[in-house]
């Protein structure tokens, strides 16, 4: 076999270009394609189309496991649309994707970010590695945004603490909260520019964001959908929302003196009554999100 090839769905994209990163191929540009992969045995060109060309001397092996990713990547597709879970096969190439960051975090802000991407952004962030910020190292995280914010229009919208402990008390519920920023990241990118589709991860009903939403958005279709974060907007915009988030943990660091641990854990809890006990419980409210149990715990 001196050829192979195969057409893959969008949503399977990231997927295929993370199994030929495993097999540590050089990857290069080339015209009317996402990538190319080249080793000393073989050629592989993934184009725009979704076709992915495998070609060398002898490329019976590496077919064989592509097949296997084939044939599990449609199972898995499969599996999505029966649980109403992401298929970006309906998503339109020029689209706006919402992510937040920070949330389920005692210490720091809330941060909600929105990018829209278009065919020629999508391949610079495909070609870049951007995926879902759960699936990127901290230490990459900025390197990533500036591709981003250099390719692409964005929003960032950071609630710190003391602000959110302001807006949680007067709106008592974590998901209009949440969208409250995601239909302020969404309206900000519509002022600079054009778009009819809009996408987030789900949280809580849909119609909060739309609500939410003012003049420029009102005509805009907005969905959210389980796995959001496999489709290369959402993604991008939770680079930009994890970027934000930890500058305002390395603040509060710096502010307090101390590493500020992420997350809800018991390291959480003891720095936090370090921080009670050498500020103050009133000093405390500016770096922590108050309705949280740890709060009562300090």
């Amino acid at each position: 076999m001196n050829s192979y090839s195969q057409k893959f769905d969008k949503s399977q994209y990231e997927s295929v270009k993370d199994f030929f990163e495993s097999k540590g191929v050089v990857f290069s540009t080339v015209q009317n394609a996402l990538w190319r992969a080249k080793t000393s045995k073989y050629t592989a060109t993934f184009y725009t189309t979704g076709k992915l060309l495998v070609q060398g001397a002898e490329v019976s092996d590496i077919a064989s496991e592509i097949q296997n990713l084939y044939t599990t990547n449609q199972e898995t597709v499969k599996n999505s649309v029966t649980q109403n879970t992401l298929s970006d096969l309906d998503i339109p190439a020029n689209h706006i994707g919402s992510d937040e960051s920070g949330k389920g975090d005692f210490f720091g802000p809330l941060v909600v970010a929105a990018v829209q991407v278009d065919e020629n952004s999508t391949k610079i962030l495909i070609d870049a590695g951007i995926k879902d910020c759960k699936k990127v190292e901290d230490k990459n995280i900025t390197k990533m945004a500036s591709v981003i914010k250099n390719n692409c229009v964005f929003s960032v919208i950071t609630i710190n603490p003391l602000k959110y402990n302001e807006l949680y008390a007067k709106i008592g519920n974590l998901n209009s909260l949440l969208a409250w920023g995601h239909a302020r990241a969404i309206e900000n990118i519509l002022e600079k520019q054009e778009c009819s589709y809009a996408l987030s991860d789900k949280f809580g009903d849909e119609r909060l964001i739309k609500n939410a939403l003012m003049k420029k958005g009102k005509n805009i279709h907005l969905e959210q959908r389980c796995k959001a974060e496999a489709d290369i907007a959402v993604a991008a915009a939770s680079i930009l929302a994890r970027e934000q988030f930890l500058k305002g943990i390395s603040e509060i660091s710096l502010k307090y003196g101390v590493d500020i641990p992420k997350g809800a854990s018991s390291k959480v809890l003891e720095t936090a009554k370090n921080i009670a006990k050498n500020f103050s419980k009133e000093e405390l409210k500016n770096a922590v999100k108050t309705h949280f149990k740890t709060y009562s715990q300090v």
